[in-house]
C-alpha cells in the first residue's frame, strides 16, 4: 500500500499514555484476524509481532498484513526482528512511512548502536521499546538505555533464561529485573516492562503481576487479552493506596503548606503520583 493511500485513513487511539502503559499485548503478525480484537481488548498497548511469533518463510506476508492494517486505520506498536537478521532492514523500510505506527519494539538488542541504527531508519522521533534478552544485552543495558531513540526497556525473560540457563524462579531473575529498573531510573526512562506469564491460572497471573510491580517494573508483556487485566490491576493504585494518598494530600495540602516534618514532602510527592496514575488509568476520583 502506498503512503498516500495510508494517509487517507485515520488511526485508532488508545487512552493510556505509553509511558505508563501496564499491559502490552503481543499479537502474531501473521494473524490479521486477531488485530481488531486486540485493539478493542483491555490491554493498554498492542504490539503486532513480526519476530518470534512468525516463521521465517512467512515474514514478508506477515509484514504486509501488519502494514495494511496500520494503513487502514489501525494503531499499534510493532515488534521488529533483531538487527543481526536480514529481516530487520525490511521491517524498517516497510514501517518507516506508516502513520498508524505507535513505535517499534526492537528484539534481542545488545548494543546502543543497534538502537541508534534503528532510530535512523525510522521517522524522526519514533519511539523504540528495547528488548533485553541475553547476558550480553544486560551487560550493555546502560549504553542501550542512553541510546538515541530508546523509550522503555523490556525484559525478554524467556530468551534470557535460555541464554543464561537460569530458571524462572524469582530469586534467579531478581538481578536482571533490578538492573533494568535501576538503569531505567538512572537514564530517566519510564519504568521497564517485564516478560510475559505463560499461564492462564488466575493465582499465577496475579502472583507474577504483583512480583513485577514489587521489583519496580511498571509494565508487562501479555500473550493473551485475558491476561492483560491482571497486569492492569496489579500495576494500578488500589483502593487502600488511593485512600492513603488522598489522606496525605488533605493533611499536608496539595501545595505542602501544612508540612510538619521531613517525611511529609516525600509522602506528598508519592501521594500525588498515586492520584495522577489513578487519573491516567481512569480509576477512583481525580483531584
Amino acid at each position: 500500500m502506498r503512503r498516500r493511500e495510508c494517509e487517507e485513513h485515520g488511526p485508532h487511539d488508545r487512552s493510556v499514555a505509553p509511558e505508563v502503559a501496564r499491559s502490552w499485548l503481543l499479537v502474531p503478525g501473521h494473524s490479521p484476524d486477531l488485530f481488531d480484537a486486540a485493539a478493542h481488548s483491555p490491554a493498554d498497548a498492542v504490539v503486532l509481532d513480526l519476530e518470534d511469533a512468525v516463521p521465517a518463510g512467512i515474514k514478508p506476508a506477515a509484514r504486509n498484513d501488519v502494514v495494511e492494517w496500520l494503513c487502514g486505520g489501525g494503531h499499534a506498536w510493532v515488534r521488529i526482528n533483531d538487527a543481526t537478521t536480514p529481516f530487520w532492514a525490511d521491517d524498517l523500510a516497510s514501517l518507516s512511512v506508516v502513520p498508524g505506527l505507535r513505535g517499534v519494539m526492537l528484539a534481542k538488542a545488545e548494543s546502543g548502536n543497534q538502537v541508534e541504527a534503528t532510530a535512523d531508519a525510522l521517522a524522526s522521533g519514533t519511539r523504540i521499546l528495547v528488548l533485553i534478552e541475553s547476558a550480553t544485552g544486560l551487560e550493555a543495558v546502560p549504553e542501550i538505555a542512553r541510546a538515541e531513540g530508546t523509550f522503555r526497556l523490556v525484559f525478554g525473560s524467556g530468551d534470557f533464561r535460555r541464554d543464561t540457563g537460569m530458571s524462572d524462579a524469582r530469586i534467579a531473575l531478581a538481578y536482571a529485573r533490578s538492573r533494568l529498573v535501576i538503569t531505567s531510573r538512572a537514564a530517566r526512562l519510564p519504568g521497564p516492562i517485564d516478560g510475559p506469564t505463560l499461564s492462564d491460572d488466575p493465582d499465577v497471573l496475579t502472583r507474577e503481576a504483583e512480583l513485577t510491580r514489587s521489583m519496580g517494573m511498571t509494565g508487562k508483556l501479555c500473550m493473551t487479552a485475558e491476561r492483560a487485566s491482571y497486569a492492569n490491576t496489579a500495576m494500578a493504585p488500589n483502593s487502600a493506596e488511593m485512600d492513603w494518598a488522598e489522606g496525605v494530600i488533605d493533611r499536608v495540602g496539595a501545595d505542602g503548606r501544612n508540612v510538619r516534618d521531613g517525611s511529609d514532602l516525600p509522602n506528598l510527592a508519592k501521594a500525588k503520583r498515586i492520584t495522577e496514575l489513578a487519573r491516567m488509568f481512569g480509576i477512583g476520583r481525580s483531584r
